[in-house]
């Protein structure tokens, strides 16, 4: 088996330094943990220059997309780390699935807007990649054995060149608002109970999308709100018409690791306090609600039954229920569903079987999805869909990406949104979904 070969550099636990090198070249992407201290935030992972990019073709199925990445990690070749490194990435597919992918993969209305234009999914195929490993302290190099020995020079000696100074500047124009009124998402909210007590569901995720004019460069506003919110699922991707995504998310997807399978829903929510008493209260309250308990429950039986599609029969485990995790603006109460990949199915399936994830759709996931389409004015793009890598070793992790934003055609527009139920308050929830990206929205008027 072929093995990547590797290139110390100078560890950083903050990635901009060594990203902001490459961040205007072609396909540049940043999977960054943004909490080093974190159990799930271990590795920082860039690359730019892809060998291919790869996006859907017009009226391409998801099944037929997910394929061609198939055969483009084939291409490019499996390979192995060296023994007794252990790193998630030896060469692969780095990018993102926007929501609306879903579309591919289910038979759903076209109701909402599409006005952002969005493509549906961009993947580039990378040969190299530099990985910073926080719990060991070090950054390197990782080539793919495929990779000319004159680009593997060049890259070194990029790294390990002088940093780049320049200067980035973003802006708001004018405040963020948001698309629809109090009395536009109350109406949608009334909505949803009315399909709730006629048995359509017993879960919708309703959000709300933010936007404002804006100038400048992406990546400043980038790191500023990383500073303001780490989170160990944050990115940034470039485009290649200048369109930019950032991310901020708490919350795994699917990560599939030597063949082990985990997602880690998340839902309950509780703002934090500057009272120290009182963000106490508020993070005990959220771990002893019923209501809350019961809306992760449901999105954890549905995780497991679209596990289930793709793992062992028997190895879907739920090792961890309604656990506390907190971020500098919310509480969140999170659970953690397990399995063992069969035999004869790789990552590409466990996608194909469970984007998008259940947290941000409702349940039952299908009946969700086409009641989102009719009651949100706007399609999502890259809201609740994913930024993700899938490596030539089959190994892959993946953010839900929520708290993210899409800076497009001088537009910044960021998403907010919660479970709705049977019992839910629809000024609770409305407020809930304002709380979830406060932070973001302040950060970016203060720049």
């Amino acid at each position: 088996m072929p093995t990547c070969t590797l290139h110390p550099l100078p560890y950083l636990a903050d990635p901009a330094d060594y990203f902001a090198r490459i961040r205007k070249a072609p396909g540049a992407v940043l999977l960054d943990s943004a909490r080093p201290s974190a159990e799930r935030g271990r590795y920082d992972l860039l690359s730019a220059w892809p060998v291919q990019s790869l996006v859907p073709e017009a009226g391409e199925r998801g099944e037929a997309y997910l394929q061609r990445l198939r055969a483009s990690l084939e291409h490019l070749g499996r390979a192995e780390l060296p023994e007794t490194v252990e790193l998630p990435f030896a060469g692969g597919l780095i990018g993102y699935l926007s929501y609306d992918f879903g579309r591919r993969l289910e038979q759903l209305p076209e109701i909402a807007v599409d006005d952002l234009g969005l493509e549906d999914a961009h993947l580039g195929l990378y040969a190299w990649a530099l990985i910073s490993d926080h719990k060991r302290t070090q950054s390197q190099l990782v080539f793919h054995p495929s990779l000319a020995e004159a680009e593997r020079q060049r890259l070194i000696a990029l790294f390990e060149g002088p940093a780049t100074n320049e200067q980035a500047h973003f802006s708001l124009q004018a405040p963020m608002r948001g698309d629809i009124s109090a009395e536009d998402y109350r109406q949608a909210f009334d909505r949803v109970q009315q399909y709730i007590h006629a048995g359509d569901c017993y879960q919708i995720n309703l959000t709300q999308r933010f936007r404002a004019p804006c100038q400048g460069d992406p990546w400043h506003a980038y790191q500023a709100l990383r500073q303001a919110c780490p989170t160990p699922y944050s990115g940034f991707q470039l485009l290649a018409d200048g369109s930019a995504l950032l991310s901020f998310s708490p919350e795994r997807f699917i990560q599939v690791s030597a063949g082990q399978v985990e997602t880690r829903p998340i839902k309950g929510t509780r703002p934090r306090s500057a009272d120290t008493a009182e963000d106490v209260r508020n993070g005990a309250e959220l771990l002893a609600s019923k209501k809350d308990r019961a809306e992760n429950l449901m999105i954890v039986d549905l995780l497991r039954n679209d596990l289930g599609r793709t793992c062992e029969i028997g190895s879907v485990k739920v090792p961890e229920l309604f656990s506390l995790e907190s971020y500098p603006n919310v509480h969140h109460l999170v659970s953690s569903v397990t399995g063992r990949l069969a035999a004869d199915k790789d990552a590409l399936d466990l996608i194909a079987g469970s984007f998008p994830g259940g947290s941000i759709t409702g349940a039952p996931k299908i009946r969700a999805m086409q009641i989102i389409d009719e009651l949100e004015p706007s399609r999502r793009a890259l809201y609740c869909g994913s930024l993700l890598y899938v490596d030539v070793r089959g190994e892959m992790d993946s953010s839900i990406a929520i708290r993210s934003l899409l800076v497009k055609n001088g537009q910044v527009y960021c998403w907010g949104g919660g479970a709705v139920v049977a019992d839910s308050d629809w000024q609770a929830e409305y407020e809930e979904s304002i709380t979830k990206v406060k932070v973001l929205l302040r950060t970016l008027q203060w720049l």
